[in-house]
């Protein structure tokens, strides 16, 4: 029997699949089980030893097309039902599971603010996709493999942070789902405990402008890591503070102890931090939020309450208490 996944972005998105790649391995052991992603995501997926192969989207879907047709799959799980995996299933003419996106319901909780999505994680939904086939939660969480070239040497963290620190996730793929400069600032400076900041390339020139308060406690790894070596960090901090992002899943995957920060975004979309102790952040009763379903690269509205107005003082009691216990 052979399966053909599809997910093609983003980076959470697709650590937010693993546990249907996993639960899939362990109901057809013997499958072969084969992922349908981009180029610049297949590094989450490099590593989980539940998959047989990993195929790259082409920017011609046809040449794609082609590629999958050689294969002779059985089954396709779509769980990203867009317009472009619509025409890939179309094309194999196999037998299809497609997950629902549950879009007017994400868009009567954005425009009209009344929320009738269930209350189930997304992972959930994603497993309710395969249900059909005799696919169940294992109950296991999400998964994260990194691999033994990939593990982050002592000797390239800082010694000061060698026994343990606080990961924060400073960037995310949409400004408003993430906490202003000089909000990041005063938290990093009211944290007690070393601090890592996290993040890609993009993130280095404010992640150096919030390390220069305190460039022993706080040390700037956003863009000298690859993901994997930022997931092995995670994987190693005592406690992670972050957006709505992708490294957030990854924590989870971990089992981190989590503060999830949420401005335009709510956890009501069912993508919050799944099995692992975590406590939100957020500016609740807030007539605007959520705004959109994923996000802006400024508020719609000029104010930016929902991160302005995020207590700081309140994320670091959080940081306490996670570190007491």
């Amino acid at each position: 029997m052979k399966f053909l996944i599809i997910r093609f972005s983003s980076i959470g998105d697709i650590v937010l699949t693993t546990p249907v790649i996993r639960c899939l391995r362990k109901k057809y052991p013997e499958a072969q089980i084969e992922y349908l992603t981009k180029k610049q995501f297949s590094g989450v997926l490099l590593s989980n030893p539940y998959l047989n192969k990993i195929y790259l989207l082409k920017d011609d879907i046809s040449e794609t097309i082609n590629e999958l047709k050689e294969e002779k799959f059985d089954y396709v799980i779509d769980l990203h039902n867009n317009l472009r995996t619509m025409r890939i299933k179309k094309a194999l003419g196999l037998k299809a599971f497609s997950f629902n996106k549950l879009n007017l319901q994400k868009w009567m909780l954005v425009n009209l603010k009344i929320n009738i999505l269930p209350q189930k994680h997304i992972v959930e939904r994603y497993l309710e996709t395969v249900k059909r086939i005799g696919v169940v939660n294992d109950n296991m969480g999400l998964d994260y493999f990194v691999s033994e070239n990939e593990i982050v040497k002592q000797e390239d963290i800082p010694v000061s942070h060698s026994h343990g620190y606080i990961g924060i996730v400073i960037g995310a793929a949409h400004s408003t789902k993430k906490l202003p400069l000089h909000k990041l600032k005063e938290l990093c400076s009211k944290i007690d405990h070393p601090i890592i900041l996290l993040g890609g390339i993009e993130d280095f020139i404010n992640a150096l402008e919030i390390a220069s308060a305190d460039t022993v406690k706080i040390y700037n790894a956003c863009g000298k890591f690859s993901l994997s070596e930022s997931a092995d960090l995670i994987k190693r901090a005592k406690l992670i503070i972050s957006h709505d992002t992708g490294l957030m899943h990854i924590a989870s995957a971990f089992k981190k102890n989590i503060i999830s920060v949420w401005g335009n975004t709510v956890p009501s979309f069912g993508m919050y931090p799944y099995q692992t102790n975590y406590v939100s952040a957020e500016v609740k009763k807030l007539w605007c939020r959520p705004c959109s379903k994923i996000g802006y690269s400024k508020c719609p509205l000029g104010h930016f309450k929902c991160m302005e107005k995020q207590s700081v003082d309140g994320i670091v009691q959080q940081v306490n208490i996670f570190l007491k216990n």
